[in-house]
């Protein structure tokens, strides 16, 4: 029987516990495991190499994305910088421009250090990245919707380019998450998560997560896991596997919010631009709707310049002024001096991350009170 997201989050099969019964699957805090026999190996033997608490969010996030192999990590940059040691010096990676900071900062200032050079293009348009094309082009790195102007990538079709050329496909799918868009069904290879964010979904616990369908991709991705070791505690997994619990649930209720938002904002006269793949206007929103379930709970919106910013937030209420996205109270982010920090202006300006973009993360609050909230702020500006 193939079940739905929203059963697949609370019925994930590592629950109830096999040796107690116990509706929670337990916090093991040990750092090293008993060996009964040096000569047969053990499931666990020490906690950066396998728990079973890590297990049970490993295999929860393998089953809801489809895949065969789940990967849990200390954030979402290690999950990605994990991914980035299957390619060697001498590499060349072609990457989204429109993509998260962090990502854009591990690739163009880290791992361009390790021998690895990597080409930014517009990933919209399926040519730009064909063209971008070397010999030794060995990877895609992608993100859609986009951090933070929700722009989309066709992953059907970067997928079976990909396969044409004999690269690897990694898809960053933090926005969307497995209840709304699940890549690996799409042909893509690995999916990252920054499982801070929506999968967590409370604010308080910082994440990632890697899902692949390959068994031998899967090994590679094991074996760096743990020669890296920058693994997720027994702790925050236990958090993780309690976030996912309500994910489905929080992500249908967080999107319908957003829908009311964009609506609202997108007739406001002091707004100059809405970025959010449910709009008519948007012009990615067929192909959105071929690939994913639907248009998500995040949401940019550009005020015009810095200053019309600031006055925004000295005067909001509801949502938090702060990094990250996807819990439970709405999130305001200014990714200028935040999620794009890493940036370089001239960059940012490039990617359309101009002086008066703002992104919202729509929570749980009622609708109606996020837009009481934005309509007394935006009488400020």
């Amino acid at each position: 029987m193939k079940l739905h997201p929203s059963t697949l989050v609370v019925h994930s099969g590592v629950e109830p516990e096999e040796h107690t019964g116990a509706s929670s699957v337990p916090i093991f805090m040990g750092s090293t495991f008993h060996q009964k026999d040096i000569d047969t190996p053990q499931p666990f033997d020490y906690s950066r190499s396998g728990n079973p608490t890590r297990q049970a969010v490993e295999e929860t996030m393998a089953l809801l994305e489809g895949g065969t192999r789940g990967f849990a990590f200390a954030s979402g940059i290690a999950a990605m910088s994990t991914c980035l040691g299957l390619f060697s010096a001498g590499d060349h990676l072609i990457a989204t421009r429109d993509i998260y900071g962090g990502t854009y900062r591990l690739l163009d200032k880290v791992w361009s250090n390790f021998g690895v050079e990597t080409t930014f293009v517009d990933a919209t348009d399926i040519e730009a990245i064909r063209s971008a094309a070397r010999p030794n082009t060995r990877g895609l790195v992608l993100e859609t919707p986009s951090n933070p102007t929700l722009a989309i990538t066709d992953l059907r079709a970067c997928a079976t380019l990909a396969k044409e050329q004999g690269w690897l496909t990694i898809v960053d799918n933090t926005f969307m998450t497995p209840c709304l868009q699940k890549p690996l069904e799409l042909g893509i290879d690995v999916v990252v998560h920054s499982a801070t964010k929506f999968l967590g979904g409370h604010s308080d616990l910082i994440a990632g997560a890697v899902v692949v369908k390959d068994d031998k991709l899967g090994k590679r991705i094991g074996f760096l896991q743990n020669a890296f070791g920058a693994i997720l505690s027994p702790h925050d997994s236990w958090l993780l596997l309690r976030g996912i619990k309500t994910l489905a649930v929080r992500m249908e209720a967080s999107q319908r919010g957003a829908a009311q938002v964009v609506d609202y904002l997108s007739g406001h006269p002091k707004v100059k631009r809405v970025y959010y793949p449910g709009l008519s206007s948007h012009p990615g929103q067929e192909i959105h709707c071929q690939q994913a379930k639907g248009a998500g709970a995040v949401l940019s919106f550009d005020l015009g310049g810095k200053d019309e910013v600031k006055k925004l937030f000295a005067h909001i209420k509801l949502p938090l002024v702060a990094v990250s996205l996807g819990g439970v109270e709405s999130i305001l982010s200014y990714p200028a001096t935040m999620s794009h920090a890493a940036m370089e202006p001239a960059e940012r300006e490039k990617r359309g991350i101009g002086p008066g973009l703002v992104r919202l993360s729509v929570g749980l609050e009622d609708p109606d009170d996020l837009k009481a909230d934005l309509e007394e702020a935006l009488k400020a500006l």
